[in-house]
């Protein structure tokens, strides 16, 4: 048995009283989980499995009793819409197929798979159709993640069980030790499980035997709640909801038991890190990771944000142990300190491959090491000659008080090849027209990155890790 598939299974049998998963505001124990567990490891095995995931108990559940057993999770988010969810169904040509028995219904209809429809954590799951072969396992995948899909369709990861025990187990998790009791702190899980920063916290909670309270999705109110209730040491929250939390009526005292909040998924203002520093008293870590590495590769630590916060602010930290981070030229030959290049990196979850990973950020590294990430090479816009960064545009429109949030892209252009546009959400009662923020932008962009269209939105949307998506983006700022 596999270390991960070990902890799993250790953990859900330590206390089968205890309290495993709030939901709602009622706790499952992890005497529940564990029994849901097994109905799902029984028919999956060590074969393959598409689960229809939503942030309930019954899919962690699914998602732990697949693991548990050694085989392959195939993450398929109901909430793309029905009909490309369906295609996305009927293309895997799964054997077994996970997931409400709405969604089953709605979305899979006749399907020649297994399938197990969920319901409330104490109710058995339906199975309809034979016992699945186990065909299609890929050995040693864990997980066949779902990419953000921020600039297009959403590809499919593959995390290995390796990948996956040193995320959340340490470097060495062979030898890594058992725990012997549950944990009394409570962790908070707002992230969606069909991204990968959901399915990490999850299993980060089961390696250290952590109850946790499980939000449907990120609300402001339900969070504050929790936060109020559990007082976590630590919680993490995406930029926009970094975001909705500063620029809401809470205070100190709601947040008085957090002493750091960590962010990561998408970039991060040092405006809005340090705005938030200074009205709840809390540090802000910010964090370097994708799918593709199956965890982080960089990040602040607390004795990092003490001592060099105020030299190196807007960066996203230094390698993790065990990770390297280098940048290249064109020509993937590496660049002296601070200059800028494309990002490589070799993930500490991957350390025995030894081979450097090419991603699409444009990012410079100091002598310190510190990395920035200033955007993404795919995404620049080329506007007469000058390249533009959607990213910096994007962090001038929020620092405007009345912003809530904005995403930038670029429209094509007959004379100058194209132009930076920008989709823009006001907060809550704040008020303020194009020409005001086109104005803003004057004295801290420079002209040809300032949009040549400003559309004001009730809500930009998002993908499920709550990155601005960039194709509907692209949709809407093209409609008259």
């Amino acid at each position: 048995m596999h270390p991960l598939s070990r902890r799993i299974a250790e953990v859900m049998a330590l206390d089968a009283s205890a309290p495993a998963i709030q939901f709602e505001r009622r706790w499952v124990t992890w005497g529940q989980i564990a029994e849901s567990a097994r109905h799902v490891s029984t028919v999956v095995g060590s074969g393959t499995a598409g689960i229809m995931l939503r942030n309930t108990p019954s899919h962690v559940a699914a998602l732990l009793g697949v693991l548990s057993g050694g085989g392959t999770v195939v993450v398929i988010n109901p909430s793309r819409g029905d009909e490309r969810t369906r295609a996305d169904i009927e293309a895997l040509q799964l054997p077994t197929l996970i997931g409400l028995a709405e969604d089953l219904e709605s979305l899979a209809p006749g399907t020649t798979a297994t399938t197990m429809a969920l319901g409330d954590i104490d109710t058995t799951p339906e199975i309809t159709g034979s016992s699945p072969s186990e065909g299609q396992h890929r050995p040693g995948v864990a997980v066949r993640m779902l990419t953000s899909g921020t600039t297009g369709p959403p590809k499919r990861v593959d995390l290995t069980y390796d990948m996956l025990a040193r995320s959340v187990m340490g470097r060495d998790p062979d030898t890594a030790p058992s725990p012997t009791e549950l944990r009394h702190g409570v962790a908070i899980v707002n992230s969606p499980l069909v991204h990968v920063g959901g399915v990490f916290r999850i299993l980060l909670c089961l390696a250290e035997a952590r109850p946790f309270v499980l939000l449907p999705k990120f609300e402001l109110h339900s969070w504050a709640e929790a936060v109020r209730e559990h007082r976590p040491a630590a919680v993490s929250l995406v930029p926009a909801a970094l975001r909705m939390v500063l620029h809401s009526d809470l205070t100190r005292d709601d947040l008085a038991g957090v002493r750091v909040v960590t962010s990561g998924t998408a970039p991060l203002s040092a405006d809005d890190a340090e705005a938030f520093t200074a009205k709840f008293g809390i540090p802000v870590l910010t964090s370097y990771a994708a799918t593709e590495f199956g965890g982080g590769v960089a990040g602040w630590t607390l004795a990092d944000h003490r001592k060099y916060w105020q030299d190196k602010r807007g960066s996203v930290g230094r390698a993790n142990p065990g990770a390297r981070l280098r940048v290249v030229d064109d020509n993937r030959d590496p660049v002296p300190p601070g200059e800028p290049g494309l990002l490589e990196v070799i993930p500490a979850q991957l350390a025995d491959t030894g081979e450097w990973m090419q991603t699409t950020d444009v990012a410079r590294i100091d002598e310190d090491g510190f990395l920035w990430i200033l955007g993404r090479a795919d995404q620049a816009i080329i506007r007469g000659g000058f390249k533009v960064m959607p990213d910096d545009v994007r962090s001038a429109l929020e620092s405007h008080a009345a912003v809530a949030g904005a995403a930038v892209v670029g429209r094509p252009d007959p004379r100058l090849g194209e132009t930076p546009v920008a989709l823009v959400e006001l907060r809550p009662g704040a008020t303020a027209s194009p020409e005001e923020l086109s104005a803003y932008l004057q004295t801290r962009l420079a002209r040809y990155e300032i949009p040549t269209a400003l559309i004001l939105t009730d809500a930009i949307p998002r993908t499920p890790s709550g990155k601005p998506d960039l194709t509907a983006v692209r949709a809407r700022l093209a409609q008259p």
